[in-house]
């Protein structure tokens, strides 16, 4: 078997029998179009039934030699591995050269993070005799205390408030429902907000009737609307940081780390599928955790 017969094969495999998207089986396809031009570039004719472990592990190390970062290789390694367990499922080898890959170790990007002070100042820039600066004051409230991703703001519908019971129904990554608390300032500024302004908006858009954040049209913001109100106001409030709509959710789950919550409970209310995603908010506790041992451990007191 050749490569583009194994390719087209294992194309035809993820979409009848695995059901993959069509973004998913391109990605694959692609990872393994990657090291058929690395055979090719080092000249090697290898067919895909005759490749080794050890040939695998040398085009890794091509490709962190060539400066790929660690979510490419990882990428690339997840690529092989799925090629590699078509070829087994099909009974076309009886071993598997990916089993003894390693994937790079991946370095977590720190998140950027707000301090209670900026928040504060972002908050306070708000135009609220304005109209609509009393929507962005709920739209700030709301990123802030519930940690919600832009997407789920944007598509938060009235029916999913239940704001007598202090929570929302949100609907995030795959159409995954779980309910999240909302505090009450957030709840303050967001009744005004339906009250006063979106309760008295005559142009609402027909599909927009049970959408919470309208815009001037009537009909829903749109995630780019939201990233320019933040930078905005960051920019009005004198924060420097480079930041988005999404900084304040990582601000929401660590300043609730910091302040001691259950790693499990920020999880839910983010909508993590692993705890270990949840785990990167533990590092702006660092610092404190410093200094607080060193004003208060008996041998480390100064």
């Amino acid at each position: 078997m050749n490569w583009p017969a194994a390719i087209q094969s294992f194309r035809a495999y993820l979409l009848l029998e695995r059901s993959m998207s069509h973004h998913t089986i391109e990605a694959y396809l692609n990872d393994v179009g990657k090291f058929v031009q690395w055979l090719e570039l080092e000249d090697r004719s290898l067919p895909p039934l005759a490749v080794k472990a050890e040939d695998l592990t040398q085009f890794i190390l091509w490709a962190t030699r060539l400066g790929l970062e660690a979510s490419t290789q990882a990428r690339l390694i997840s690529g092989l591995r799925a090629f590699y367990k078509y070829l087994l499922v099909e009974d076309m080898l009886d071993d598997d050269p990916t089993e003894l890959l390693e994937s790079p170790r991946m370095r977590r990007k720190i998140p950027e993070v707000l301090s209670v002070h900026e928040v504060q100042a972002m908050l306070n820039t708000v135009d609220l005799s304005d109209p609509q600066g009393q929507r962005n004051r709920a739209i700030l409230e709301m990123l802030y205390a519930c940690g919600l991703r832009v997407s789920e703001l944007v598509n938060l519908r009235l029916t999913q408030l239940f704001l007598e019971a202090n929570f929302l129904k949100v609907v995030g990554k795959n159409n995954k429902e779980r309910l999240v608390p909302i505090g009450a300032e957030a709840v303050k500024y967001l009744r005004i907000y339906l009250e006063n302004i979106r309760n008295l908006q005559k142009n609402i858009k027909k599909e927009a009737e049970n959408v919470v954040f309208l815009n001037r049209r009537g009909g829903r913001l749109s995630r780019v609307m939201v990233f320019l109100l933040v930078k905005e106001f960051a920019a009005k409030a004198g924060v420097v940081k480079n930041i988005s709509p999404h900084t304040f959710r990582h601000t929401f789950a660590t300043h609730l780390v910091e302040g001691g919550a259950d790693l499990k409970a920020v999880q839910d209310m983010l909508g993590h599928e692993s705890i270990t995603t949840t785990e990167i908010y533990t590092h702006l506790n660092a610092e404190y955790l410093k200094e607080t041992i060193y004003l208060y451990h008996p041998r480390l007191k100064m």
